[in-house]
């Protein structure tokens, strides 16, 4: 198993959403607005779909809707900042979501956020990526992909067939990835072991 990932710091915290109430029914949801962390001049931005429900029994890896930071889940958060680290750029990484809230369903599980709520969100995203100004985008399954896609003026026809096919765009080049969540399951179906995934990518990422 790969080394585990050093859980974010609290400070590196950006609340670009603070108070937001756009969207209702995931104000509705939320426990805390799931902000971006990670230096602020990083060399790379990592984009999520949005908050889970989250885990409140873990240790220190309960969720960005019970932390308040993208990407600190004990399984999602921390195998892809795992395979970040192993790219190189364990250090350089700014972790961030296309949706900041947690989209429920009605049952608090998971629901995928309406093209509504990726719209309303939309702002915040681009206000983080010119702030940051990385060299390239890691966008993380569908619903990332076409957000970022959308500011760039694309649309996703076929999310897999984006996986490992970098986009230049005028914030960077996205490179979508798969969902951490179906990672093992599509690996192996593109042809890929972890290890020719992460290869690639850093040759990507040189």
């Amino acid at each position: 198993m790969p080394e585990d990932p050093t859980f974010p710091d609290p400070d590196r915290r950006n609340p670009v959403a603070a108070g937001c109430g756009r969207c209702p029914e995931l104000v509705d949801c939320r426990t805390s607005i799931s902000h971006g962390v990670g230096p602020t001049d990083a060399s790379l931005v990592v984009v999520g779909e949005a908050p889970g429900a989250g885990a409140p029994a873990a240790d220190r890896w309960r969720g960005g809707n019970l932390t308040g930071m993208a990407y600190t889940t004990r399984n999602s958060g921390r195998k892809v900042r795992r395979l970040v680290a192993d790219a190189g750029f364990a250090d350089d990484a700014y972790y961030t979501n296309a949706v900041k809230c947690f989209p429920c369903d009605g049952t608090g599980s998971n629901r995928e956020p309406t093209p509504e709520e990726r719209a309303n969100c939309r702002p915040y995203l681009r206000e983080e990526l010119a702030a940051v100004d990385p060299d390239a985008v890691l966008t993380t399954g569908k619903h990332a992909t076409t957000s970022v896609f959308a500011m760039a003026g694309r649309s996703l026809d076929g999310f897999l067939d984006t996986v490992l096919e970098p986009v230049e765009t005028d914030f960077g080049q996205v490179v979508p990835l798969l969902h951490p969540s179906y990672q093992e399951v599509w690996l192996s179906r593109l042809d890929h072991t972890r290890g020719s995934y992460l290869a690639e990518l850093r040759t990507l990422l040189r």
